[in-house]
């Protein structure tokens, strides 16, 4: 399974605390990262399907729409 990409507003890493409890539910610790650096702010994600990502994504508050 090829991993997925999503655009995110997670801007920071008090962002990325705010997410880790839902992501890691929905998909598992260590199966996603975010890219702060980069400036669409990157979610990768290597085990899920996109509507599993974005409804965790949402429950936190926050928007991912998919890049591919």
């Amino acid at each position: 399974m090829e991993p997925l990409k999503f655009k995110t507003n997670i801007k920071c890493g008090n962002c990325i605390a705010t997410v880790t409890p839902f992501l890691n539910e929905a998909v598992g610790e260590g199966n996603w990262e975010v890219d702060v650096k980069d400036p669409k702010k990157v979610l990768t994600v290597s085990t899920a399907t996109a509507d599993t990502v974005r409804q965790a994504i949402e429950k936190a508050g926050y928007k991912a729409e998919p890049l591919n």
